[in-house]
């Protein structure tokens, strides 16, 4: 039969309430570790990003137009930068933006990931619309550019000259057809604002809508309309080409590269600029919204962002965060007095 031996004369047998100390030590020990771990892994947690840098861009108007440019050159701009590692570009056309802007808000409320374009043209596009949303339902991120509107016509028109065109408005303004974006917008404004400089009833001018540039220009070229007006990089390639003639710019200053005068210079007291900005999906967190505003700034400095603008005619007009929000309550406000002036909004 197995026996346990006895222990031998001086062994020290293990104190159990000290082994007891020892296990509660160790487990103490490993608890902490485990601690330390979780809160180490949580503070990680908190200090990434709260959104991963993929964003989707709406442009809310038809491929083509000064919206869509925007859009796309984010997109080009943000990839090229490392900014995001992929940015997807969606239109949305109709109603100077404000079918867009409504789809964007009813389907992104508190989403970092979404972004859309817009500008002066939706602020007016969103009185005369009466929309139900406007730039308050939105997360402002930071103006962009600022572009002069351009009046063309055909080289086949029989319109040379600002004069020109402002001679055959004054003897019968119905006859004069412009082809612009949508109703509202920065174009139809300066149509108004050139009405009225040369003593003509606002009221009375023959504005053609289109959603987006590539639908206006198609029917400037095709002479459905007597003169076309819109941001310059959106006819700057027809100008050069010789297909369309610039009569005059919108601008203080003349655009760098072409002949034609400044309203004002051609006899016409009108100065108006279209701005673009970014705005981010309502309902973010502060941090999310500063996330998003430090990528913005990162473009804006960037030389790639600058090379586009100089390749688009566009100004760097950029402006972010409160200063933006001021910014934009202000033309909001000029805006409504505008449309009212020229019998667009009661």
């Amino acid at each position: 039969m197995f026996r346990m031996r006895p222990a031998s004369v001086g062994a020290v047998l293990p104190d159990p309430i000290e082994n007891n100390a020892r296990c509660s030590a160790a487990l103490m020990e490993d608890s902490l570790l485990k601690h330390i771990f979780l809160t180490s892994m949580f503070a990680a947690a908190i200090a990434l990003p709260a959104f991963a840098a993929d964003y989707t861009i709406m442009a809310p108007a038809a491929p083509g137009g000064g919206w869509d440019q925007t859009a796309r050159s984010l997109q080009q701009v943000m990839q090229k930068e490392g900014i995001s590692g992929n940015v997807q570009v969606m239109n949305v056309p109709g109603a100077g933006g404000t079918i867009g802007l409504a789809q964007f808000t009813g389907q992104n409320n508190g989403n970092p990931n979404a972004l859309i374009v817009g500008g002066y043209v939706m602020v007016g596009a969103i009185l005369t619309n009466k929309s139900p949303v406007s730039l308050k339902d939105v997360t402002p991120i930071a103006r962009l550019t600022g572009e002069y509107e351009a009046i063309v016509v055909p080289t086949s028109s029989d319109i040379k000259t600002m004069a020109d065109l402002v001679a055959k408005l004054k003897a019968d303004p119905g006859s004069v057809s412009w082809g612009g974006g949508s109703a509202g917008g920065t174009d139809h404004i300066a149509v108004g604002l050139i009405a009225k400089a040369v003593g003509v009833d606002p009221t009375k001018i023959n504005y053609v809508a289109f959603s987006g540039g590539g639908e206006a220009l198609a029917a400037i070229l095709g002479g459905q309309v007597t003169a076309g007006i819109s941001g310059y990089g959106e006819f700057e390639s027809q100008v050069k080409s010789g297909q369309l003639r610039l009569l005059a710019v919108s601008g203080d200053e003349r655009i760098e590269g072409t002949d034609a005068p400044t309203l004002k210079e051609a006899g016409v007291d009108v100065s108006l600029q279209n701005w673009r900005m970014v705005a981010a999906a309502p309902g973010l967190s502060a941090e999310q919204t500063a996330a998003v505003t430090a990528d913005f700034d990162k473009l804006s400095k960037s030389a790639s962002w600058q090379e586009m603008l100089k390749t688009k005619g566009w100004a760097d007009t950029y402006l972010a965060g409160d200063a933006f929000k001021a910014q934009l309550d202000k033309d909001v406000s000029a805006t409504e007095t505008i449309l009212k002036d020229i019998g667009l909004v009661q």
